[in-house]
């Protein structure tokens, strides 16, 4: 799902394939999904702060992709879209973990959270492995099976440790259910891995965990609230709306709204890394959620929002990173100056 939907998605790693790479003094570059395909990171530029605590409290990495692409645009001379870019570059945004070696897994999420840790601030982490992820569409993988599956689990909880942590957990894999395009043999499995995973997770001392719980265009909180009960949202701290979408905010607020009554108010988070101008209504409509034109950056990360049911407006999918190989953009995940100019661009 690198980049979700909300139909059978093509996704795209909206999820991000990516897993950034993280500086803890010098820049580590993460093999396998990295959307930075193994280059050499640019120079910095002016050094990336972090935002205030109070009301942003999640780490922002200094050698991320946006980081290093304001880097190569004021060494070109490029002041105008260095400043552009900036607006994504100064901006926590979610580390996507999918690296099917759990040994590896347990290394970016120790690197992760021991940066920010070390900036006092927490980290944000997608995990994105269920086994028959994404339907074999462009975002396809995952865990072999059930037992490989666990043991990443195991793996990535290792990694994190005591370590303040908020976990975004497997984009659209309860959507999948719902809409059929995961078969009906795997559900049971995966209702059982999810709530294992949440219970796995909330084993550890300092961290949330919200599991994916659609968005507006996707199936109706009546068609949701079942397939998330069964994967133990009630062990969850919540659940996560509009996962690399672009629904306004207001409308995922109202839609996760409905859905929380469901389940005692629990609360939730919006994506809102690039729902500025809502969602694209041209083109052919089963890939209007795969790098849309005309889209916008949407409500910087904070937990100051305008709903007191909503703990967050995060940036889960990274802004900048293709849906996959649709409209001209690279393969899902991969790191896109041209399309993170235009979400800058278009940032009210």
């Amino acid at each position: 799902m690198y980049g979700t939907n909300d139909r059978p998605r093509r996704r795209s790693a909206g999820r991000r394939w990516k897993a950034s790479a993280v500086s803890l003094g010098v820049a580590l570059l993460i093999a396998g999904c990295s959307s930075d395909g193994g280059k050499d990171p640019a120079p910095s530029g002016e050094p990336v702060g972090q935002q205030p605590k109070a009301s942003d409290p999640y780490w922002v990495d200094p050698e991320g992709n946006a980081a290093k692409q304001v880097a190569t645009y004021r060494q070109d001379g490029n002041d105008a879209d260095a400043k552009q870019i900036q607006k994504i570059a100064g901006q926590p945004v979610a580390e996507w973990i999918v690296d099917p070696d759990s040994a590896a897994a347990e290394g970016q999420a120790r690197q992760y959270t021991e940066a920010a840790t070390e900036a006092d601030r927490d980290a944000l982490i997608v995990l994105y492995h269920i086994p028959h992820r994404d339907c074999g569409q462009y975002s396809k993988g995952g865990a072999a099976d059930g037992n490989a599956y666990r043991s990443w689990i195991d793996s990535v909880a290792k990694g994190i440790g005591d370590r303040r942590t908020t976990v975004i957990l497997e984009p659209d894999a309860l959507l999948h259910v719902v809409d059929g395009c995961t078969p009906g043999e795997f559900h049971g499995e995966r209702f059982g891995l999810l709530k294992g995973a949440i219970e796995k997770l909330k084993s550890l001392k300092n961290t949330k965990v919200y599991l994916d719980g659609g968005n507006p265009g996707g199936p109706k909180p009546d068609d949701l609230y079942q397939p998330l009960k069964s994967a133990g949202i009630d062990q969850a701290d919540g659940f996560a709306v509009n996962v690399s979408n672009f629904y306004r905010t207001e409308e995922s607020t109202t839609f996760g709204k409905e859905l929380s009554q469901k389940f005692g108010n629990k609360p939730f988070v919006i994506d809102t890394s690039r729902n500025g101008n809502g969602p694209y209504t041209g083109g052919d409509p089963d890939e209007r959620w795969c790098n849309p034109p005309g889209r916008a950056l949407g409500e910087v990360p904070t937990t100051k929002t305008a709903d007191k049911a909503v703990d967050a407006y995060l940036w889960i999918k990274r802004p900048g990173e293709s849906d996959g190989e649709c409209k001209g953009g690279p393969a899902a995940g991969q790191w896109w100056p041209e399309y993170a100019l235009d979400l800058a661009k278009g940032a009210k």
